[in-house]
């Protein structure tokens, strides 16, 4: 999953996602442990998926947070 498809999701649905994910990552390094790990691309583009969608998530929240800001001091964002 890309990030343009991330950043359309919800909170709840990106958060839904990031449990999936976690889920997956963790039965394919259990699989790897035990040594019928086949799809070995996969794992990694798990972790980029993740990592994605914590940056995307830090994103909305430094997003929000610098809005909130410039309501609060009545400036605007130039």
């Amino acid at each position: 999953m890309n990030a343009a498809e991330l950043r359309v999701l919800s909170d709840d649905q990106m958060t839904e996602r990031l449990r999936e994910l976690h889920e997956e990552w963790r039965d394919l390094r259990f699989q790897e442990a035990v040594g019928q790990l086949t799809a070995t691309a996969r794992t990694r583009e798990i972790r980029k998926t993740i990592a994605r969608i914590h940056t995307i998530r830090t994103e909305r929240e430094t997003d929000a947070a610098t809005r909130a800001y410039l309501a609060a001091t009545g400036r605007s964002r130039s």
